[in-house]
């Protein structure tokens, strides 16, 4: 690749991960404070697919965007990596409803080391180097040291917590597979993606025994100020977060994506201290960085390209003199002219 084509890739690509970056650290705030006033996950989850969905329909009606249309050979290609996503989402949402963002930070940091696993066992990905290897170690022993501190170890929490690591490293994995082979634009991924989830939400509502709960609540709880304004905040940033996702997807392997969602939790850390008083203590927020700086590593290692083997340019080189011998041309000779003539008798 060229240093034009190189410096292309960077503009094009930097401004979706600085997107995804933004909405990423934001998102986690916003959605703890819209379950804090709104304690009803599954229908927070379904309002935030119906604004995404509709959006995006609605835009392509005014002709501002370009999204494919709604196929059903396509929809039944993509509807499993719906359901993964939308199960990473419902886990994501509940998790935030037992615990503090920090905890859900911890667990969202030590997702790089077994996405890294997964694309090389199930995409044929190489394994990582050996810098690479350490820097998602440092990585997951930030989370391993931020739970043995964690004075607020809840069971219901952590269960969560777990079925949200496994539906979350599922998601990065098949996810990048669907958008590498499925083909739709990225306004298509987002259109497909949340509105076959809408379509799963009243399913889970119902699953979870979340309805009997809204019927009952007052209805001026649910129309509270603050209520309405967390879930509306929090849908925007799921449109938003929807289509930067997908998109940076597309430019950056999954393992980088999802050290990149890693790395600017930074800002996340930062947010939450400052607004909630229900965080971890120091020694756990000096895991939770610790987790942070095995990112850094992780995007430095990954920077650099290797330099070529000496046995690789050996090889290259002994090939060639073969070759040379096998068309009876002079090795000390230019291999251009040299083949020229001889094709040319």
């Amino acid at each position: 690749m060229s240093k034009t084509d190189a410096a292309s890739v960077y503009v094009s690509t930097g401004p979706l991960i600085v997107g995804y970056a933004l909405c990423s650290s934001l998102l986690a705030v916003i959605n703890k404070y819209a379950v804090t006033y709104f304690p009803y996950p599954s229908l927070l989850t379904a309002f935030q697919y119906a604004t995404s969905a509709g959006g995006v329909w609605m835009l392509g009606r005014t002709g501002i965007l370009v999204h494919d249309p709604l196929v059903y050979e396509t929809v039944k290609k993509f509807l499993p990596a719906a359901l993964v996503f939308y199960l990473a989402i419902f886990t994501n949402t509940n998790l935030l409803k037992h615990a503090n963002v920090d905890t859900f930070i911890v667990f969202r940091s030590s997702t790089p080391l077994l996405v890294a696993i997964a694309d090389t066992v199930f995409r044929n990905q190489q394994w990582p180097s050996r810098s690479t290897f350490i820097s998602l170690l440092v990585i997951l022993g930030g989370a391993v040291g931020y739970v043995a501190t964690d004075s607020a170890f809840n069971v219901t929490a952590y269960s969560w917590a777990v079925a949200y690591l496994v539906t979350i490293t599922t998601e990065m994995v098949y996810i990048k597979h669907m958008v590498t082979n499925l083909g739709l634009n990225t306004w298509g991924f987002v259109f497909y993606n949340n509105l076959l989830s809408l379509m799963m939400a009243p399913f889970f509502w119902f699953l979870t025994g979340e309805y009997v709960e809204v019927r009952n609540a007052p209805w001026a709880s649910l129309l509270e100020p603050q209520a309405v304004v967390s879930v509306g905040i929090s849908c925007l940033f799921g449109l938003a977060i929807s289509f930067f996702g997908f998109a940076a997807r597309k430019a950056i392997s999954a393992t980088a994506f999802t050290v990149t969602g890693v790395v600017n939790k930074l800002l996340t850390v930062i947010i939450n201290v400052l607004i909630w008083d229900k965080h971890a203590s120091n020694t756990g927020i000096l895991f939770l960085v610790l987790t942070i700086v095995g990112g850094v590593m992780y995007q430095q290692s990954t920077s650099k390209k290797p330099a070529p083997q000496a046995d690789t340019v050996l090889l290259k080189e002994i090939d060639s003199e073969h070759i040379k011998d096998d068309l009876g041309l002079d090795p000390e000779n230019d291999e251009e002219s040299a083949l020229k003539s001889k094709f040319s008798k």
